[in-house]
């Protein structure tokens, strides 16, 4: 066994359990999440039907006019199978309309956009229904500062932040999530074939192998470089993880008493229930 792979029957139900755990202990039990076609978002999916019971998931599926209309049919495909409420909702209107101010925006700025109007309608959604935001970034996006910060990094809990996207594959077998979403190329699905590893500049199992070793088992560039990782790739990664943190960090709020919120006033979500 390497070692990122994963005992994907305990780590099953540890992440049900947490979903199951979490959710409920605010007071509902709902999960609302955006499923995107893509394998994070289904992963999720299946996590939280088996956590609270597929009628009590709600998922949304929002594409924009120059998505591919693959994603809208593995997102179909996913809710089909899992019998979870499953909705369409089209924001080509409302991100158009802002665009026409700003005709000469890039990709990247409709694309963070398109992210952050997602976001919006899922927390308006949440609160119809009665449920939480569940979160879809793997670790590895995280750590990169792959995503959207108020767009799809946000949520209310996130099962899946602490498992790489190779663990993602694993456990998305072990699961069941259909292979045709398995085995589709990564891709946020921002602009016409776009690709996630195409704009990272390498593959996530490249990412994953080496930010495991980074990070979880904190060796020094000089024991990276001693393992056979390329000088250029661990200082571009570096890089990237370092230059994202601010991403991965609740607002920072100027020290001014004795007891600053997140700080000196830190307690766990459910307290006092």
């Amino acid at each position: 066994m390497g070692a990122l792979s994963v005992n994907t029957a305990l780590l099953r139900d540890i992440l049900v359990g947490f979903v199951r755990d979490e959710v409920t202990k605010v007071g509902v039990n709902k999960g609302v999440l955006g499923l995107s076609g893509g394998i994070d978002s289904a992963l999720v999916a299946f996590i939280a039907a088996e956590a609270l019971g597929p009628e009590n998931v709600y998922a949304y599926t929002m594409p924009y006019r120059t998505s591919n209309p693959e994603s809208e049919a593995h997102a179909k495909l996913c809710a089909d199978k899992l019998g979870i409420n499953y909705k369409v909702i089209e924001i080509t209107p409302m991100v158009d309309a802002y665009f026409q101010m700003i005709p000469d925006a890039d990709n990247m700025r409709r694309g963070n956009k398109m992210a952050r109007e997602r976001m919006t309608i899922l927390y308006d959604h949440s609160a119809a229904v009665g449920g939480l935001v569940l979160g879809t970034s793997n670790k590895t996006e995280l750590l990169l500062g792959y995503g959207t910060l108020h767009g799809d990094m946000a949520s209310a809990l996130n099962p899946i932040g602490d498992i790489y996207k190779s663990q993602v594959w694993e456990l998305s077998e072990a699961m069941g999530v259909p292979r045709e979403i398995i085995e589709k190329k990564p891709s946020a699905d921002l602009w016409a074939g776009q690709t996630d590893e195409q704009e990272l500049g390498f593959t996530y199992r490249e990412a994953d192998e080496l930010l495991f070793r980074m990070v979880d088992q904190r060796m020094s560039r000089e024991e990276l470089i001693a393992e056979g990782f390329d000088p250029a790739f661990i200082d571009n990664v570096h890089r990237k993880v370092q230059g994202s943190h601010f991403k991965r960090r609740l607002p920072v709020i100027a020290k001014v008493s004795n007891r600053t919120i997140d700080r000196d006033f830190r307690y766990a979500r459910d307290w006092g229930k």
